[in-house]
């Protein structure tokens, strides 16, 4: 682990180790030429000199292409099958993945229809041709190359038949880091793409980061190039073709995904942290749903023997699986309970764009380096929201009043419903990684508070978080129009807030009253605390006379 967090530093005398790793990387492959209608003719005129270039010979391509890719299918006895937009071609992989472990190659081919750029030619009075793209892009046949490499294990390309060829490319961090480990004789069981007890934590963290560095990225571009010109291109332009149209293509960053993972000493003990923090946090963070996925067994409370085998392969999850989930447009936060003592904390990138720092593989380790920034922020946010403290300082002081400047601001008073509501709100949107602005906090406050402030708009947003930034509550990202509150004051507000909804606001609704009716048959050791505590409150307030 690079950056430590509060979150893992809490946990960790329960933790057996802890380490980082880059999971999923999507990249794009794109013939910068073939994006516009000049560079696409300038590429015509260089593989074919002195040819007309016609609409019916770039569908000659895609023609050569599917003929070419069936046959070399049928040659080398590989499974080619056509599966519909709703089947997950990686999971039909799997199944078709060669059982011999020094394989490398090609070992399945599927075909599909998705969306491409495919280029319309029409001619002027003098004969020359005109290249035009379509509005919507059509729907056209594209191959999905499945391959075994050396170094990055299961690879997954994704390229259409019609020039200019564009590709995907899907790896996976953890097989590189598998195989990294295996050939340097380092310990590592793995269980449904996470290394579990028995793996070699601090080596196996050590390996991890080499990929987020610049090293990472030739490695990455290295077998980019490796496969796609000799295994993939190939079907639709020779080697020669290639170098004479000097065909190259450039990559760009399109998904992304990083993750942490905390080893527990027992599974007792994760399950009993992990769904302890959802009960807190979930309201705390305005969490909507959650999903489960039950598993068949239930996570053991002694610890399993290290000396298991040097390889470990689960495909089925055997244990109860339960996401907690937040998104902000296309950047997604999910925490999730991995096998039977792993608790996975990951950041997913649907869109590249969300990390405003472009979208060429070039820039991938400064990638890297903001989604571990996010993770972190993310995991203090987790933190500050489930152990939220009081410091012992008046609680008044929040509502009295500040000076910014020469002008006096008011104070934050937790206790009226308005400032409440605000409060409630910033801690749901603490963990948006790009902060959040003023219409966004109006939003928030009417989405939970709808019924009790209806009228609540951008411009009291704006006046409230005035106020708390006089309090340190909440602080401005520079060079933005936008907010982001402060962590350890965050521990404070929700500090506050508990002591509100979970302490007064119980006690004195039934204080009043002596009886308290029939006790439950198995009560908590929280309502049996709340019982004393009526009780208790219930003679003080007779003895001050307050109530008869």
């Amino acid at each position: 682990m690079r950056h430590t967090d509060d979150f893992t530093s809490y946990l960790g005398d329960l933790l057996d180790g802890v380490y980082d790793c880059t999971d999923r990387i999507a990249l794009s492959a794109y013939f910068p030429l073939g994006q516009t209608s000049g560079g696409m003719l300038t590429w015509w005129n260089q593989l074919n000199p002195g040819a007309p270039l016609t609409e019916e010979r770039l569908r000659d391509f895609a023609g050569c292409f599917a003929r070419r890719i069936r046959a070399f299918a049928q040659k080398h006895h590989i499974p080619f099958e056509c599966l519909g937009s709703g089947e997950r071609k990686h999971d039909r992989a799997e199944q078709l993945r060669p059982a011999d472990p020094a394989f490398e190659g090609v070992f399945a081919i599927f075909v599909g229809q998705a969306s491409a750029l495919v280029w319309q030619v029409r001619h002027n009075s003098k004969g020359q041709p005109l290249l035009s793209r379509p509005k919507n892009w059509r729907m056209v046949n594209h191959y999905y190359l499945h391959i075994i490499d050396r170094h990055w294990g299961h690879i997954s390309v994704k390229i259409s038949g019609h020039p200019p060829f564009g590709a995907s490319i899907s790896l996976n961090g953890h097989e590189w880091v598998q195989r990294q480990a295996a050939r340097h004789n380092i310990a590592w069981q793995r269980q449904a793409n996470c290394f579990v007890a028995g793996s070699d934590y601090p080596a196996i963290e050590k390996i991890a980061a080499r990929l987020d560095a610049e090293a990472g990225l030739a490695r990455l571009a290295k077998v980019c190039e490796r496969w796609l010109y000799s295994a993939c291109l190939c079907f639709g332009l020779t080697r020669e073709q290639q170098q004479r149209s000097n065909f190259r293509y450039a990559y760009s960053c399109r998904q992304i995904e990083y993750s942490r993972n905390l080893l527990f000493h027992r599974g007792s003990v994760l399950d009993e942290v992990y769904q302890g923090m959802i009960e807190r946090t979930r309201p705390a963070l305005n969490l909507q749903t959650l999903k489960t996925i039950f598993g068949r067994k239930k996570r053991l409370f002694q610890n399993r023997a290290d000396g298991a085998p040097m390889e470990k392969s689960v495909n089925t999850p055997a244990h109860d699986l339960t996401v907690f989930k937040l998104r902000f447009g296309g950047l997604m936060l999910k925490i999730y309970d991995k096998s039977e003592r792993v608790l996975r904390v990951e950041v997913v990138v649907l869109n590249i764009d969300e990390l405003r720092c472009g979208r060429s593989v070039q820039k991938l380790p400064g990638m890297l380096g903001r989604l571990e920034a996010i993770l972190t922020r993310f995991l203090c946010v987790v933190q500050a929201a489930h152990t939220g403290f009081l410091d012992g300082a008046d609680p008044d002081a929040l509502a009295a009043p500040t000076r910014k400047g020469k002008k006096r601001v008011a104070g934050v008073d937790l206790q009226k419903p308005r400032m409440k509501a605000v409060a409630e709100a910033l801690v749901g949107l603490s963990p948006a990684p790009e902060g959040f602005s003023s219409a966004q906090l109006a939003a928030q406050v009417k989405e939970q508070k709808g019924r009790e402030l209806p009228d609540y708009n951008k411009r009291q947003a704006a006046y409230d978080l005035r106020k708390l930034r006089g309090k340190k509550l909440v602080e401005r990202m520079e060079g933005k129009r936008k907010y982001r509150v402060c962590i350890p004051q965050l521990h404070l507000m929700v500090g506050q807030l508990i002591l509100k909804d979970k302490v007064i606001k119980p006690v004195l609704a039934g204080v009043c009253r002596a009886s308290q009716g029939r006790a439950p048959n198995r009560a908590s050791g929280t309502d049996q605390r709340y019982v004393k505590l009526r009780g208790q409150m219930h003679e003080l307030l007779q003895e001050l006379r307050l109530i008869t």
